[in-house]
């Protein structure tokens, strides 16, 4: 065991220093997603870092998306020589915990930079706890919290430079920990295990995530269904049905969403999505109504870190890359046409030999999750707000509601 700065405060729920964690699982880890973004400039900037102990890694990402073009920056360390919330260039400051955090990205040879402050429009959703089994053993153990935002400060890229400015450039985030699913190459292949058991519970066909702001109110919301569109408690990473609250700013009115139902449009033949309805209701009773429209391409979370063929070295943000201080490298992709083929780049050991796939595919193309999008909130009281959010949709599979198969 090795202390902490975070040994300093009274907050210890273990007679254990904080570089310890009660699992020696690979899949324990624990990390941040924030993002910033603009649909007037078509711009949408996502920050990654997770750490993971028991492969001794913090490690994580950077991405800028303009208008389809992305350009991903990857980068990791070991974690106990330094738990700083910074990897290289890149930083995490917490000011104000739960509202205010400072995100920085000094100069680099990916050409991005930045400094941001992000805010939180409203207080952090705290999501039901996600619980997930594999032939009796927990598979994912794991708490996380969702929160809308707003942001200022400065971002370049090369030689554009944008103005970060609250009032036009909102933000999302969350944070988790806990046992997550398995992250290959960290992971047995599944050719040396057991089927899984079929009554452990229903498998999720959808997921449907935003974060969103339109001023006076934000919020955040998920919805996950099975094959056949129904809605409830599932064997899965993101098991629950349905969750969220709308928030009117800090310490003003606090509306919990109790169900939600959904129109999509998909682009012809795909299923990239091009807008979307979502029909709520609240636990006074009251209906709400959003309209999503996506305002570009989405972008792509293959070269992010996180799969086995991200790494030029086929590794990812929890395995060792050659160095304990610092591993960065970046690329940049123009992903303004999609689906298309995605080629990972070289997959090795039991990854390679159990065809991982690298993400969400139609055939041998894939296609981005994560949208950045416009949106209109029509409230129970007549009144109408725009602005904007981050969209994030997952169909695994069949889907029979928009007729997927």
């Amino acid at each position: 065991m090795m202390l902490t700065p975070y040994d300093e405060f009274p907050v210890h729920q273990a007679p254990y220093t904080f570089s310890y964690i009660p699992s020696t699982d690979y899949a324990w880890d624990e990390g941040y997603w924030f993002a910033v973004f603009n649909p007037d400039e078509k711009v949408f900037l996502g920050t990654y870092l997770r750490v993971n102990p028991n492969t001794d890694m913090i490690g994580g990402c950077v991405l800028l998306n303009v208008g389809g073009i992305q350009t991903t920056l990857r980068f990791n360390r070991c974690w106990r020589g330094n738990f700083a919330l910074e990897v290289g260039p890149f930083r995490v400051t917490i000011v104000e915990p739960l509202k205010r955090l400072r995100l920085e990205l000094a100069e680099n040879d990916s050409g991005m930079s930045f400094d941001i402050l992000w805010e939180g429009t409203s207080p952090a959703f705290l999501e039901d706890h996600h619980i997930a089994t594999n032939r009796g053993r927990r598979t994912t153990d794991q708490t996380r919290y969702s929160q809308p935002g707003k942001a200022s400060g400065w971002l370049k890229l090369r030689e554009r430079e944008w103005k970060v400015t609250p009032d036009i450039w909102s933000g999302a985030r969350d944070h988790s920990w806990g046992l997550y699913t398995s992250r290959p190459p960290l992971s047995p292949p599944p050719s040396i295990l057991p089927p899984p058991w079929r009554d452990e519970g229903p498998k999720r066909a959808m997921r449907f995530w935003t974060c969103f702001r339109t001023e006076p109110y934000s919020g955040f919301y998920h919805v996950h269904e099975t094959a056949e569109g129904v809605q409830c408690k599932m064997n899965d990473v993101f098991g629950t049905p349905f969750g969220g609250r709308i928030f009117k700013g800090w310490g003003e009115e606090d509306i919990e969403l109790v169900s939600g139902r959904h129109e999509m449009e998909f682009n012809p033949g795909t299923r990239i999505l091009k807008k979307v309805t979502f029909y709520l209701t609240d636990v006074q009773g009251r209906d709400w109504r959003q309209v999503f429209d996506i305002e570009t391409p989405p972008w792509i979370v293959q070269p992010m870190g996180s799969f086995p063929g991200s790494w030029k070295d086929g590794g990812t943000f929890f395995t060792y890359h050659g160095s304990e201080e610092l591993a960065l490298e970046w690329d940049e992709g123009d992903y303004s046409v999609q689906p298309f083929e995605y080629i990972p780049y070289a997959v090795s050991g039991a990854a390679a030999s159990e065809g991982f796939n690298t993400g969400t595919s139609i055939g041998n193309m894939v296609h981005g999750p994560e949208y950045l999008a416009r949106v209109t909130t029509y409230a129970p009281d007549g009144s109408v707000s725009t602005g904007s959010s981050q969209v994030e949709l997952f169909i695994n599979g069949p889907y029979a509601p928009y007729g997927f198969v």
